[in-house]
């Protein structure tokens, strides 16, 4: 990718370039399809100890978990009619794309609604299949009843977030991105408005979220409904960030090095419960009243009626001539295939053995 730095005396190395090349579309994630290229998790929360159990693409169909609606959205969702018992868990969702993206690539979602809620802790993020040393990031993340989206990163030790980074926001909560520090916060910058989370995103009639992933820095952009530049509000085949204006998060490489800290990305959904983040009772007592699973888990289902996601699109877009999309085989497969392999060793073993 092509970029032309913008030198301003010392603070330079922090400023994003201009991007001269496009990126160029290279899936789309919209409609009946929607949820054909992703993979359900089919799981308990193991990873941040929720109290949820993401279920299997069946279950979410037969219960209307994850389901295309009338208007042609992807809506994923809290199961917000059942009753749980002491000791369980509440359904919800968990979904990655097949496909992991590359350095180079940009990722354009449009959303019209967002879980929120006392106990709530949805995301929208991407993963490499080694975590933490191939990396996060945070495009959208939100707890309990806060009104502004969260971004971050979360890697290996020796990434941080430069003060300096040109962006739009002056809210920046931490700056070490390291798994290791802080309890794993990560290095988080707040999206500065309640248009952006909760009721006020839903009110504002959604908006949209844009992640450049590329060599030079990690960027996030949010437009609110109203301010979405005319470049994504139409398919565009090909979009330049410098339509984009000043991104809201800026992680520029000069002090997170891309190359080293992060390898290809899946693109993650899910909305989880307490955990260890938003059920933390420090951080929930801030917003919300109460226990977090005792008060609202297994509370009244109707606690879960703004627990979900409705999404328009996904699009991902890469630089010409280069390969954006790899096929990455699901965590299930790539087990079977170890333990193949460790069987066929053992086997081996054994037969020089005799």
């Amino acid at each position: 990718m092509v970029r032309t730095a913008l030198l301003c005396g010392a603070a330079a190395a922090f400023l994003p370039a201009l991007i001269e090349a496009q990126y160029t579309q290279v899936k789309e994630y919209i409609g009946d399809s929607f949820f054909d290229d992703w993979d359900f998790y089919n799981h308990a929360d193991d990873l941040t100890s929720g109290n949820v159990f993401f279920v299997s693409s069946s279950t979410a169909g037969k219960d209307k978990l994850a389901y295309i609606n009338d208007a042609g959205n992807a809506i994923m969702k809290v199961d917000n009619t059942s009753s749980v018992s002491v000791g369980q868990d509440r359904n919800s969702v968990r979904i990655n794309t097949k496909d992991h993206f590359t350095v180079g690539s940009l990722w354009v979602t449009d959303m019209l609604h967002v879980p929120f809620g006392c106990s709530v802790w949805p995301a929208f993020w991407s993963s490499a299949v080694d975590w933490p040393s191939g990396g996060e990031i945070d495009t959208f993340e939100g707890v309990n009843q806060v009104t502004m989206n969260q971004m971050a990163l979360h890697t290996a030790d020796g990434c941080t977030h430069s003060a300096s980074a040109l962006q739009t926001s002056t809210l920046i909560n931490s700056t070490d991105c390291s798994t290791a520090a802080n309890d794993n916060e990560g290095c988080v910058v707040t999206t500065p408005t309640t248009s952006s989370y909760g009721a006020g995103f839903a009110a504002a009639g959604g908006g949209v979220f844009v992640t450049e992933f590329a060599t030079e820095g990690i960027a996030i952009w949010f437009f609110n409904r109203s301010e979405v530049p005319s470049v994504l509000q139409s398919n565009a085949s090909t979009i330049s960030v410098s339509d984009l204006g000043t991104p809201t998060a800026n992680y520029s490489a000069a002090t997170c090095n891309i190359s080293t800290f992060f390898e290809p990305q899946a693109l993650i959904f899910d909305i989880t419960l307490c955990g260890e983040f938003a059920g933390n009772q420090a951080v929930f007592a801030e917003t919300c009243s109460g226990v977090c699973y005792d008060d609202f888990v297994i509370g009244t289902p109707s606690n879960y009626d703004d627990a979900y996601f409705e999404v328009k699109y996904v699009r991902v877009y890469g630089v010409p001539g280069e390969d954006t999309v790899e096929n990455a085989a699901p965590a299930s497969a790539r087990a079977h295939a170890l333990a193949g392999a460790v069987l066929i060793a053992v086997v081996l073993g054994a037969l020089l053995a005799l």
